[in-house]
């Protein structure tokens, strides 16, 4: 089989699952180390021909990651395209079964076994903190509604203020956001790098944590790690 993946969290799961299967992935794809697939653009812009050329007996997309316009282009060309549906950890867990057993053939790893043993352990949280959890700056954006990182933020006993915002990404003015009775601000390093430089200083009056965004929003082998990396970041 010829898989490409055009999800970095994904790319990451097929490759250390089944190496041999991926024969391209985006440009975005840090995941393993060593990653030897062609490039084929970025998440949001894939080259469609270079996809093609690649002859895919599978192409792997996500509802929020990737555009429906270039799937679309794919599937008319007459490619298969397997399109995840990842805002939940319980998702997660599912997709990757989905994608590497029943869609790849391949047998179920180890490391989705751990990872939802690791998320099983979890202790209960001692008390909700309510946070802010922006993901942009410029204009400001933050975790809304139905979304991954906060459903993994909640099982570890972290509240997001806008989780019931119409939007799952709104946009929102940086003095709404300090008045909105938060007890922190979670800063992931992607998709917008914050730092200990760039990010805690618009929230003067609130502590900040700052987290590995791979352990908050990429669903794949990093899944046995995040409880235990994000309890600690967040603590």
């Amino acid at each position: 089989m010829r898989v490409v993946s055009l999800v970095p969290s994904l790319t990451e799961a097929v490759a250390v699952t089944a190496p041999g299967l991926l024969v391209g992935a985006t440009d975005w794809c840090t995941r393993p180390a060593g990653l030897t697939a062609a490039r084929i653009g970025g998440t949001k812009n894939p080259d469609v021909a270079a996809v093609l050329a690649l002859r895919p007996d599978l192409v792997v997309a996500n509802e929020e990651e990737n555009r429906e316009a270039d799937l679309a282009a794919l599937r008319a060309a007459g490619t298969e395209v397997l399109v995840t549906t990842v805002r939940t950890l319980d998702q997660a867990f599912a997709e990757l079964d989905r994608l590497l057993v029943t869609a790849c053939g391949a047998a179920r790893p180890r490391w989705l076994d751990e990872a939802e043993a690791a998320w099983d352990a979890l202790p209960p949280p001692s008390g909700p903190r309510r946070a802010i959890v922006p993901v942009w700056r410029r204009p400001w954006m933050v975790l809304g509604r139905d979304t991954f990182a906060g459903d993994l933020l909640a099982r570890l006993g972290v509240e997001n203020v806008h989780a019931h915002h119409a939007e799952r990404y709104p946009r929102i003015p940086l003095d709404a956001l300090n008045a909105a009775g938060a007890d922190l601000v979670v800063l992931p390093d992607e998709p917008y790098r914050f730092t200990a430089d760039d990010g805690p200083e618009a929230f003067p009056a609130l502590p900040a944590r700052l987290v590995d965004g791979r352990y908050l929003t990429w669903y794949g082998p990093s899944l046995v790690r995040a409880p235990a990396a994000l309890r600690a970041a967040l603590r």
